[in-house]
């Protein structure tokens, strides 16, 4: 086979592959740009299904409030995420206590459960300490269901950096908390910047959580404000539906294309180096 010829199969695998995505997303411009749609034949072109922008869609709150709802929601949640996950992870990576071995394992074991299993337990939780229906309650739920793995991602990116480093540090004179924010933070910088997007587009897109725990329709996110629109017993308009969808997915996008790098350092760097 002629180099040429074999160096053009990956290329031609990825079209194939990612054509059904493309066409999907195409569609979705389409429907949220038509009047009525048929299946996959739209018909004629309008902006009508984008009147959400400027006014509600049926006595339901303004897209802007869902929009900064879901922004209070998943900017703490990654803030949180990333914070939390970054001190543990160099715990668990530098330190050896009692334990350590064991706690990695239920760390583990509790990422394994889905958050399904646990939503009337959590349910009980938030109401015994008064923080049922609020953004604050779905925010540490979701940082502790996130936890665990964010955990082992930054004990990888611990693992990675060299001792030799911090031993330097420390001699010259670096207290141990001194060393780890100056000194091996700003090393695992794309570590961390991979776990905040990542945390962050998680809490963009939750539904499951937000949706049993955010009764109050002012402070749902758009991931329910949107289920909203094909939940109840009325016509559904399903260009205004699309329209919201794309709405919720551009700000993603646009900000994917832009983070991209920081991501993949996600999957690459963050899973080495053992217990």
């Amino acid at each position: 086979m002629p180099n040429r010829l074999r160096s053009a199969i990956p290329y031609v695998l990825l079209i194939l592959l990612t054509t059904p995505i493309l066409v999907g997303y195409l569609w979705l411009f389409i429907s949220s740009m038509s009047a009525r749609t048929y299946g996959l034949r739209p018909e004629g072109l309008t902006l009508e299904n984008w009147r959400f922008l400027v006014e509600p869609i049926r006595s339901r709150p303004s897209i802007w409030q869902v929009l900064l709802s879901t922004l209070a929601f998943a900017i703490p949640l990654g803030l949180l995420d990333v914070t939390i996950s970054s001190m543990a992870g160099y715990a668990l990576s530098r330190l050896r206590f009692p334990g350590r071995r064991m706690f990695l394992s239920f760390t583990i074991v509790l990422h394994a459960f889905p958050s399904a299993t646990l939503l009337i337990a959590i349910f009980f939780v938030l109401r015994a300490i008064k923080l049922y229906d609020s953004i604050l309650g779905v925010v540490l739920v979701s940082v502790s269901l996130g936890l665990p793995l964010g955990i082992w991602l930054m004990k990888g990116f611990y693992d990675n950096v060299s001792w030799d480093i911090e031993m330097a540090a420390l001699i010259d004179g670096c207290s141990r908390l001194r060393t780890w924010w100056s000194v091996v933070l700003p090393i695992i910088r794309p570590g961390l910047a991979a776990l905040l997007i990542f945390s962050f587009l998680g809490g963009w897109g939750a539904y499951i959580i937000p949706y049993t725990f955010l009764v109050t329709a002012t402070i749902q996110p758009i991931s329910v404000f949107l289920q909203s629109l094909t939940g109840d017993y009325t016509f559904v308009n399903y260009g205004v539906v699309t329209a919201v969808g794309l709405f919720q997915l551009l700000p993603v996008l646009l900000f994917y294309l832009f983070t991209q790098r920081y991501l993949l350092n996600l999957y690459s760097g963050g899973m080495k180096g053992g217990a």
